[in-house]
């Protein structure tokens, strides 16, 4: 990558771009709901069930102008979802700025493990025990999502919990490939804390990206 591209992307202009589509949201809070998605490449957390793993390493996603993104979702969706990867290792400052300009909703998905940017109107804060969210993170949740591979996951998830604010909604979501029996336990789970509700990764039963 040369220098002047080097700072585009240091300033948020251009960014890693793995994807981006149209669909319906399939997870927490705005399930069933059209939806533009930005996938942003790169992440370091390293969970080992990740299901796009090919996003781990930006440099084979190519640097792309913000406003041209911008542009892409102008013609399809009023609400954006920015994830990865982990779309916090970039800034989100100046795509944000530009899509509220535009009057789009602007929605993120993070791991919260690396700093906060970004004008956000529904942040959903997704914690992993490999890498936990910085402390200015959970003051921005919106949602918090905890995905349940096994019965461990149970207490991590009560244990982040108990740092975000009250306005965060709280989620429990089956790791895919456990979903047969996690899905039953986490049933029983939110049935006595029914201060969590489940999600459930409905795109994937719909067969849509």
């Amino acid at each position: 990558m040369d220098k002047k591209t080097q700072d585009l992307v240091d300033k948020g202009i251009m960014l890693p771009l793995m994807e981006e589509f149209y669909t319906i949201q399939g997870e927490g809070s705005h399930t069933g709901t059209a939806a533009y998605f930005i996938r942003v490449g790169g992440c370091d957390v390293g969970c080992h069930w990740c299901d796009v793993k090919e996003s781990w390493n930006a440099d084979l996603h190519p640097p792309t102008l913000a406003d041209t993104i911008v542009e892409n979702v102008k013609k399809y969706a009023n609400t954006v979802v920015i994830t990865g990867g982990e779309p916090l290792m970039w800034s989100m400052d100046y795509i944000t700025k530009l899509l509220q300009e535009n009057h789009i909703k602007t929605h993120i998905e993070t791991s919260g493990a690396y700093s906060f940017s970004g004008k956000w109107d529904w942040f959903c804060l997704s914690p992993k025990k490999t890498k936990l969210p910085l402390t200015e993170n959970y003051r921005e949740a919106d949602e918090l999502k905890m995905i349940i591979h096994n019965k461990s996951d149970f207490d991590f998830a009560e244990q982040e919990a108990a740092k975000v604010g009250k306005k965060c909604q709280l989620f429990l979501q089956p790791e895919w490939s456990k979903k047969e029996k996690m899905t039953e336990e986490i049933v029983d789970y939110v049935m006595k804390n029914p201060k969590w509700k489940i999600s459930l990764q409905t795109h994937k039963y719909l067969n849509i990206p």
